[in-house]
């Protein structure tokens, strides 16, 4: 797996869901038409800037962008995906009794 092929994949996902056309994103993010295309294609990496700059074209969270791709790649690694709820309000919530430890699965060997 190569970091600028999946994030560019991540970029075209968005874009198609949204509808829109590569022209239109390019002009939000004042890029060149090809430029985009080769970053969508996984051809070329993005500086944090442009990445920003194509994100605030589309509407969606740089943060939420990354954190499409951390996934891919912890997926790919065979990485548990870290729960953001704290243990204590995840036992609460699904009423584990007290001292309850939910399993976790660790890296690959």
């Amino acid at each position: 797996m190569l970091l600028r092929v999946e994030i560019g994949d991540a970029l075209r996902s968005a874009r198609r869901r949204q509808g829109r056309t590569l022209r239109d994103v390019s002009t939000g993010a004042s890029v060149s038409l090809g430029y985009l295309s080769e970053i969508e294609r996984g051809q070329k990496e993005a500086s944090s800037e442009l990445l920003s700059a194509i994100c605030e074209a589309l509407d969606l969270p740089l943060s939420a962008l990354l954190s499409s791709v951390s996934d891919r790649f912890a997926l790919e690694e065979g990485v548990q995906i870290p729960d953001t709820i704290p243990q204590e309000l995840s036992d609460k919530v699904l009423g584990h009794p007290e001292g309850y430890s939910a399993p976790r699965l660790a890296a690959k060997p």
